[in-house]
């Protein structure tokens, strides 16, 4: 879809890089994005720039294939492909690597499964019903599915780790925790976050609390922070770790309904004594509609779940609702912000 830079773009013409003709393309970029990360290819890579030839012959791969698939992927700024015709790792594909900090090899073969797919391909149908997509294809709501299919569970928890590497340490920076007390992350997943508030507190000490089979997975055991944690599993549905002095929900109320969210908070608002504080971290919609990157994360909780991406009206009438102040609204500089409550 190449033209000009200083040609009009025609919207009736197909080939052209119109709007439309992008939102089209994006299956195609996602599955060749997906092949690479199976393959590996960037590992390949990760001692320079090597011909397609050799590539495919250390990677099992057919050559030609192969270098169509790269020279796709390096117009989007993955790949570099020299005169000679050898392909190298840009930044940004760099991340595609295993074996490097802030891998996305992970998130990658989670957000490009056939479980987002078919779950996508859904999203006709709910528009008509208003049902999960996930669910109409599966016959199970998302995590239930996880939770029997341990490949997939595995899988998700993975990818989520990898996505939430650098987001951790982006949203630890911009609060400041108390320098002493308890810290609960409810529903921390593997602890990603609670290591990078305990590494930045040396008296602080922390709870994760999640499903059991999570927990167990934990990436607690350092140095900068042993002996200063301790895991619980449970339902948080039902009840919370009490006592804390702190309370953290990091990318948990988007994936639930109103009603569920109650639940959730209501769990939390029994655990916490009057005075103590809640952290919502989300991304926050603006009120008055205006475009925001999360609105693209919104349709992922339409088609794998029932939740959605919230205004901050709506988070204040949830915490308002179970009991909790709304304090402020903090940004931080990745996508989600940080919504501070009081437990009342």
């Amino acid at each position: 879809m190449a033209t000009s830079s200083d040609s009009p773009i025609d919207p009736t013409d197909p080939f052209t890089p119109s709007p439309l003709n992008r939102l089209l393309y994006g299956h195609v970029y996602s599955a060749s994005v997906r092949a690479v990360a199976v393959h590996r290819i960037a590992d390949h890579l990760a001692e320079g720039p090597r011909t397609v030839e050799d590539l495919a012959a250390s990677a099992g791969l057919h050559a030609d294939s192969l270098r169509r698939v790269l020279r796709l992927l390096a117009m989007h700024g993955l790949f570099t492909q020299d005169e000679k015709g050898a392909f190298a790792l840009t930044e940004a594909g760099g991340v595609l690597r295993t074996d490097v900090p802030g891998s996305q090899h992970a998130a990658v073969m989670l957000i490009t499964h056939e479980m987002f797919h078919r779950a996508a391909d859904g999203i006709p149908d709910t528009l008509r019903t208003g049902k999960t997509p996930f669910e109409a294809a599966y016959g199970v709501p998302f995590f239930t599915h996880l939770a029997g299919s341990p490949a997939e569970g595995e899988l998700f928890d993975t990818g989520m780790a990898a996505m939430s590497g650098r987001v951790d340490e982006l949203v630890a920076e911009s609060y400041t925790f108390p320098g002493s007390g308890t810290v609960v992350d409810v529903a921390g997943g593997r602890g990603g976050f609670l290591r990078a508030v305990l590494s930045r507190e040396p008296a602080l000490t922390g709870v994760l609390f999640d499903q059991p089979n999570t927990v167990s997975d934990h990436l607690l055991d350092t140095e900068e922070v042993r002996g200063r944690w301790s895991v619980a599993g449970g339902d948080f549905f039902s009840e919370v770790p009490a006592g804390g002095d702190l309370y953290v929900l990091k990318h948990i109320l988007h994936d639930w309904n109103d009603e569920d969210c109650l639940r959730i908070l209501g769990a939390i608002r029994r655990a916490a004594a009057p005075g103590k504080r809640l952290l919502v971290v989300d991304a926050v919609l603006p009120d008055n509609g205006d475009a925001h990157p999360a609105v693209e994360l919104d349709i992922i909780m339409l088609m794998l779940v029932k939740g959605r991406e919230r205004t901050a009206t709506e988070f204040e009438n949830l915490l308002t609702r179970s009991g909790f102040k709304l304090n402020r609204i903090l940004p931080t500089p990745s996508l989600p912000s940080i919504i501070e409550a009081e437990a009342v």
